[in-house]
Formats: C-alpha cells, sequence, structure tokens
C-alpha cells in the first residue's frame, strides 16, 4: 500500500511539473517586425540580444530589442526562460553596464499593445508579449 502511495506522489509531482513547465513556456511569445528574417532563435542569442552583448540574429539580420517595465509578469517568464536570471539580476546587470558606460538597456514599454505597436512600426524590432497576446501585423519567433 505505501509503494502504491508513493508511486502516485512521484506521478503526481511529475505531471504538475510538466503543467508549470507548459504555462511557463506560454507566458510569453517572442516577437519581431516583419522584415526580420528569422523563425526561431536559440535562447543563448535571444539573451545576448536583450542584454545588447550583440545587434544580430544567429542569421545576421540586425535587431533593436524592446522590453517590458520590470514590474511585469510576462518580463520575469521571460527573464528566467531565456536569461536563466531573475528580473532584479538582469535590472543589476543594466546597473554596471551604465555605470561603467559601456550601455544602456533597452527601451522599455508598459503594455502588450506598447510593444506590439512599437514593433510593428520599428524594422529590426524584436521583443515580447504575454502568450495570450494577439500578434496580429507583427512576426512571431520561436525560442530554442
Amino acid at each position: 500500500m505505501r509503494t502504491l502511495k508513493v508511486v502516485a506522489f512521484i506521478a503526481l509531482a511529475v505531471s504538475t511539473l510538466g503543467a508549470a513547465r507548459t504555462a511557463h513556456a506560454q507566458a510569453f511569445k517572442v516577437i519581431a517586425h516583419s522584415s526580420v528574417t528569422a523563425s526561431d532563435v536559440p535562447s543563448a542569442a535571444l539573451s545576448k540580444v536583450f542584454l545588447k552583448q550583440s545587434k544580430k540574429l544567429p542569421d545576421g539580420t540586425t535587431v533593436t530589442p524592446v522590453d517590458l517595465t520590470k514590474d511585469s509578469d510576462v518580463r520575469a517568464a521571460f527573464s528566467k526562460a531565456v536569461h536563466g536570471r531573475a528580473v532584479g539580476a538582469i535590472e543589476t546587470f543594466w546597473q554596471q553596464q551604465i555605470f561603467s558606460g559601456k550601455e544602456v538597456p533597452p527601451a522599455t514599454k508598459s503594455s502588450d499593445a506598447d510593444i506590439i505597436a512599437f514593433v510593428k512600426s520599428t524594422p529590426g524590432a524584436i521583443g515580447y508579449v504575454s502568450g495570450s497576446a494577439s500578434t496580429d501585423g507583427v512576426k512571431v519567433i520561436a525560442v530554442k
């Protein structure tokens, strides 16, 4: 009987973990201006773009990143999935970059609608929005 309880607990834990991963994966969509040719981007390359360590995607397309504000739940999901760090750690990174005179962070927008409008009107722009946002007029990029 005890073995059955342990097996049931493990099955529940595995299914919960799978659901959490699915919810996390659907928490955001990466979007780009229609001029961006890439259809997918490795998360490491995307991280470099958003940390301004690279201005180009692996296919050679020059891009301009745009972030949501630091209090956004979508930004928290994006930061964790793409950078492997919390928003606070990314903010600390940018403070160090600014203080040392190296670089400034990407522009920020306060909503999905603002991100979509910026991306639509800016050739080469790349950003992210909530998983439920309508992405009409922009290209959705898969994150590998």
